[in-house]
């Protein structure tokens, strides 16, 4: 279980300590992009519309939290995160694949006109 799950009051007090606001709301925000959308991705249904949501959420918790690069634990979760985002891009322009429950002879047809265009 992730952090946020397990210790959502621990949770609240590192966002605040970041000079976040409304952490609440926000927490449960964070909870609910990461399970909807990662949820969606595996399933591979709406995947481009999870995807753009997870690299939403990711990019800013990556530009809040992971800013100073000269801590190496920092420095780790940063590039960790950047490669999250070439994998999520990565789905962008290739789609989710055969075995993906959105994969359908239409989807495959509408994705192929619109590279065409």
């Amino acid at each position: 279980m992730p952090p946020k799950i397990i210790d959502p009051a621990g949770t609240q007090a590192h966002m605040a300590a970041y000079g976040l606001p409304m952490t609440g709301v926000l927490l449960y925000g964070a909870i609910a992009t990461e399970l909807v959308g990662g949820l969606a991705l595996l399933m591979g249904l709406k995947a481009r519309s999870a995807v753009l949501a997870l690299m939403g959420f990711l990019t800013v918790a990556t530009l809040v939290f992971h800013t100073e690069l000269g801590d190496q634990q920092q420095l780790l979760h940063f590039l960790k995160n950047v490669a999250v985002i070439g994998g999520l891009l990565l789905v962008i322009a290739e789609g989710t694949g055969p075995l993906s429950l959105g994969h359908t002879d239409r989807a495959v047809a509408d994705e192929k006109a619109a590279y065409s265009a």
